[in-house]
C-alpha cells in the first residue's frame, strides 16, 4: 500500500486515529477502505472495532492485549508493506426520491437563488453518482460527495426545529439524507420513502462509507406506493456490486 504519508495518534484510552491528507478525495477514501479490509483480515483479538470517515480511520483496540505503541508499530508495518493488487467491492445503491414541491420545501428558494428552474435542479441533482464519505451527525446520516457545483448552497442561517425522516437536502458542497426526525440546517429538496437506519436490525445502517448512491426521481404517487410496500415488507432497495 503506502500511497500516502499517514499520521498516527492516540484517541482516548484505547484507540488509534490514523489520518490521511486533509482533503475530500475518492482515492483517499478507497485507500482507507483497503487498509481497513487488510486489518480486518488479520482477525486479531487485539482489534475491537474499525470506523472511517473522509480522511481518517479509527482503530479501537483491547488495551489488555496490546499497547498503543505496539499497535501503532504493527499498523504502520501493515500499511508500508509492498503494494499488492488489493481490491474492494464498490456497492452502488439506487435510492428513490420524490422532488414534489410538497416535499422539497426549499426548491423554490434554490431556484430563485441559483437562477435555475426546478426541473434543472432536479436533473442536476439526480444525474450524479455520489460517494458516501461518512456517516453521522445522526446514526445513518449519509454525507455524500459529488454534488455538482451549480447546486452548492450554504446552510440555512437558522436551522429548522424539525426536519422529517427521509428528507434529502443540500448543505454547502454536499447532499445528504436525514435518517430520522431531527433539527437540521440543510436545504430540503425532496424526500425518500426508504428507511436508512433501524436500530433493531443486526446491521442498523445497510449503507457504508465508501458505497455509492444514485437518486432515482419518482412521482408523489409512486412515493406513497413504495411507503405502503415497505410497510408490507414487499420493497427491496436496488443494490449493484462492482469489483
Amino acid at each position: 500500500m503506502s500511497k500516502f504519508l499517514l499520521t498516527y495518534k492516540p484517541y482516548g484510552k484505547s484507540a488509534v486515529l490514523i489520518e490521511w491528507p486533509s482533503i475530500i478525495s475518492v482515492e483517499i477514501l478507497m485507500d482507507i477502505k483497503i487498509f481497513k479490509s487488510t486489518i480486518q483480515k488479520i482477525n486479531s483479538k487485539e482489534i475491537l472495532d474499525i470506523n472511517f470517515v473522509y480522511n481518517s480511520l479509527l482503530v479501537v483496540y483491547n488495551p489488555l492485549v496490546i499497547s498503543y505503541s505496539n499497535l501503532k508499530t504493527k499498523l504502520t508495518s501493515i500499511y508500508n508493506q509492498p503494494s499488492k493488487s488489493l481490491k474492494t467491492k464498490t456497492i452502488k445503491w439506487e435510492i428513490p426520491i420524490c422532488y414534489d414541491e410538497n416535499l422539497g420545501l426549499d426548491l423554490p428558494l434554490l431556484s430563485q437563488e441559483k437562477g435555475l428552474s426546478i426541473n434543472q435542479i432536479i436533473s442536476l441533482h439526480s444525474e450524479s453518482t455520489y460517494t458516501v464519505f461518512g456517516i453521522g451527525f445522526l446514526p445513518g446520516f449519509l454525507y455524500l460527495g459529488g454534488l455538482k457545483s451549480e447546486l452548492h448552497f450554504d446552510r440555512r442561517k437558522t436551522p429548522r426545529p424539525t426536519v422529517f425522516k427521509g428528507a434529502v437536502a443540500i448543505g454547502g458542497s454536499q447532499t445528504g439524507i436525514y435518517p430520522q426526525n431531527s433539527p437540521g440546517g440543510w436545504h430540503i429538496i425532496g424526500k425518500t420513502p426508504i428507511n436508512l437506519f433501524n436500530a433493531t436490525n443486526k446491521k442498523p445502517c445497510i449503507i457504508e462509507a465508501g458505497d455509492q448512491i444514485v437518486f432515482k426521481p419518482i412521482s408523489f404517487q409512486l412515493f406513497n406506493d413504495i411507503e405502503n410496500q415497505l410497510k408490507l415488507g414487499e420493497f427491496q432497495l436496488k443494490r449493484i456490486c462492482h469489483d
